[in-house]
């Protein structure tokens, strides 16, 4: 598969706007709605693939399971979760590997302790020492085959410890070595704007949630502050939670006779977007030029 770079997409685009993939089939509609690279959660992930929470119940091999299905469906370059490494420098090595054999194009590595892990940065209980943290980007760094495998630093240390100990953690992520930085859970505009003013220039993430008490930043607005890619978390997954429960609760209605249901207005629709998202075409195409022809007996 002729993958790009996330350089390549980032230089496309700024900022470069990724929404969040949780399977295969949301990554090819991410593509063929004209995005140039795919974030990957793990709670969007999880919730999608086993209905976990994001609280730290997984290991590399789930995530890697999930990445591989979502890589295998697009061409576009993958910004995943990597979490604290799921385990030690060793295991850093270890997941390093594993991605960059999937078509991973940049990972984040973060400073949450896993122990304690919450789903929202913003609500993070605390942070290993930095010593952990920076052992494992450099781990990370020393042992990834490509240059052009980003390897970004993540850190949550904005909720316990502020903004200014998550700003100079950023800082020594970068000092390492790190392609990029992401100071997690900022919660007001000032805050972005600080950040952004700091690390300008630099590859520096943004994640904008919904429904929360969160500013709500528009990408034009972000870049302008200093950040070069924004990803958006919730979006999809939120969206797609809400029409499931909706559309089983009428169903429900229809099954016991309480309230009849009327056939979905924008069935046709949906199926042709559903049908060019599985290449349907294509397969067909193989079906009928390349299956066995049958003759009847006579």
């Amino acid at each position: 598969m002729n993958r790009a770079t996330l350089r390549q997409a980032l230089a496309a685009e700024f900022p470069l706007v990724t929404p969040l993939a949780h399977d295969a089939l949301s990554a090819r509609l991410i593509e063929q709605a004209g995005f140039r690279a795919i974030s990957v959660g793990g709670s969007a992930l999880l919730a999608a693939r086993r209905a976990y929470p994001d609280i730290g119940l997984i290991g590399l091999t789930d995530m890697v399971d999930g990445l591989r299905d979502i890589a295998a469906a697009s061409t576009l370059p993958l910004i995943a979760d990597a979490d604290d490494g799921y385990g030690d420098v060793k295991s850093v090595a270890r997941l390093v590997a594993a991605y960059e054999a999937i078509g991973v194009g940049g990972f984040l590595l973060e400073d949450q302790d896993r122990d304690r892990k919450q789903q929202r940065a913003d609500k993070a209980a605390a942070v290993v020492d930095e010593s952990v943290i920076e052992a494992k980007l450099r781990t990370a760094l020393a042992v990834r085959s490509s240059a052009e495998t980003f390897v970004i630093g993540r850190t949550d240390a904005y909720g316990p410890l502020g903004l200014d100990a998550a700003m100079r953690r950023a800082e020594r992520f970068l000092k390492l070595g790190a392609d990029g930085v992401f100071i997690a859970g900022l919660k007001t505009e000032d805050d972005y704007r600080k950040v952004g003013a700091a690390f300008r220039g630099v590859y520096l993430s943004a994640a904008m949630f919904e429904g929360g008490d969160t500013p709500w930043i528009s990408p034009a607005d972000l870049g302008a502050m200093g950040f070069s890619q924004v990803s958006y978390p919730a979006s999809l997954m939120f969206r797609l939670v809400a029409t499931l429960r909706d559309a089983l609760q009428a169903l429900r209605g229809h099954a016991d006779g309480s309230a009849p249901m009327q056939p979905f207005a924008g069935g046709a629709a949906a199926r042709a977007t559903l049908d060019k998202a599985v290449d349907l075409d294509r397969w067909r195409h193989i079906e009928q030029n390349h299956a066995p022809r049958t003759t009847t007996a006579t």
